[in-house]
């Protein structure tokens, strides 16, 4: 489906810009319109999670004929960078949070907030590049 293809795109160049160039979730409280508002980091994280999932199950079909029946292969980077992009965010609003208790998991929180910068690039460069050769078999 094409409009997954672009969704898919725009998820992951959001979700990399907000993380490239987001800060701390609470920062943004006041301002609802902020890319640090904890709402939006929340709905994105969601939408980037659900479309790269629905990635995985329906890849473009001109990827289907390049792959030679191996489906999976045509959207796996956009797919896993959405699947990546939903776990960053939602999981730095889960650590931001006053009510839970984020010790359970604050080793794997710790090194994966610490990335946070690379993998917004990356995730960037992904959607930029699926952009650019959406027919290719790995992109």
């Amino acid at each position: 489906m094409i409009q997954l293809y672009f969704l898919s795109i725009l998820c992951s160049g959001v979700a990399g810009y907000v993380l490239f160039a987001g800060g701390d979730t609470e920062a943004g409280e006041k301002n609802p319109f902020s890319i640090n508002n904890p709402t939006f980091y929340l709905v994105l994280g969601i939408v980037s999670g659900v479309t790269g999932f629905l990635k995985l199950l329906s890849p473009l079909p001109s990827s289907m004929d390049g792959a030679r029946g191996i489906i999976i292969f045509g959207d796996l980077f956009p797919a896993l960078a959405g699947i990546v992009a939903a776990i960053v965010l939602i999981f730095g609003i889960y650590r931001q949070s006053d009510s839970l208790d984020p010790k359970g998991l604050d080793r794997f929180g710790a090194s994966l907030l610490v990335f946070r910068k690379p993998i917004g690039l990356g995730l960037m460069i992904i959607g930029v590049v699926h952009f650019l050769f959406g027919e290719l078999i790995f992109l």
